[in-house]
């Protein structure tokens, strides 16, 4: 059995959410990131199982994310959709994502849609935790029991069809301060190419608030900073300060 995981994760947070569930699978794992630009697809037999991890954006999967993620196929291919979703809801992503895979030969027998710190404002702070990932790694170790107890179809998930509009992002654009180096590492990390050669202009269109280039910068200087944007994280953090569980689908 080959387990590969592949997954969208500007911060990390799916990331660490999906090599939890793959790793508990007792093989190898082999790590596809499509978060940057110039990963491509890749097709998987009856042998693979691929571990697919998304975030939620607006309770649907980000359309960035789900371009590239089409790009991979299978062949009656096992496969588990994590959903990583920062504390409101993941309303109709995981049923988008368990779709997204059917559609491209896999056979989605599991999913799981769990907890990992919002990007906006102060959510679900630290998430996921060693509690969480020790879940997920259960999780993940009950997807291989019932693997290799041969019961393979499609499962069931919250969600609806049509799906509601979604996966554009946000509104909200990083500033860049004068600690800026110019290393130009927020611009090779950022998912949608939406950082110039200058380090500091955002492409408006093309931008999705992920904060990746907040997250990734080694002096700090990319900041989201507005009395407009402090007065939204406030209200929402508060909003949602109710803590929210993983929900494992199996």
């Amino acid at each position: 059995m080959n387990v590969i995981a592949v997954y969208f994760s500007a911060t990390d947070t799916t990331k660490k959410n999906t090599l939890a569930v793959a790793g508990a699978f007792g093989c190898p794992v082999r790590e596809i990131d499509v978060t940057t630009e110039g990963a491509c697809g890749e097709a998987f037999g009856p042998e693979d199982v691929v571990v697919f991890g998304a975030p939620c954006y607006g309770g649907r999967v980000p359309k960035v994310a789900k371009a590239r993620l089409d790009c991979f196929t299978g062949e009656h291919t096992p496969a588990v959709m994590v959903m990583t979703y920062g504390n409101r809801d993941f309303d109709d992503g995981l049923v988008e994502m368990v779709d997204m895979g059917t559609a491209h030969g896999f056979v989605p027998f599991a999913a799981a849609a769990v907890i990992g710190q919002h990007t906006f404002g102060e959510v679900a702070v630290g998430r996921p935790n060693a509690e969480d990932l020790a879940a997920d790694a259960a999780f993940g170790r009950q997807c291989a029991e019932k693997l290799a107890a041969g019961s393979l179809k499609v499962i069931d998930v919250p969600g609806s069809r049509p799906y509601k509009d979604g996966g554009n992002g946000g509104k909200f654009r990083p500033a860049t301060t004068d600690a800026c180096v110019d290393c130009g590492l927020c611009a090779a990390s950022c998912p949608t190419g939406a950082i110039g050669g200058d380090n500091r202009t955002i492409d408006d269109d093309k931008c999705i608030s992920c904060f990746r280039c907040i997250h990734v910068c080694p002096v700090g200087a990319k900041v989201m900073d507005t009395p407009a944007y402090n007065e939204f994280a406030a209200a929402f953090s508060q909003k949602l300060a109710a803590r929210r569980e993983n929900q494992y689908f199996l």
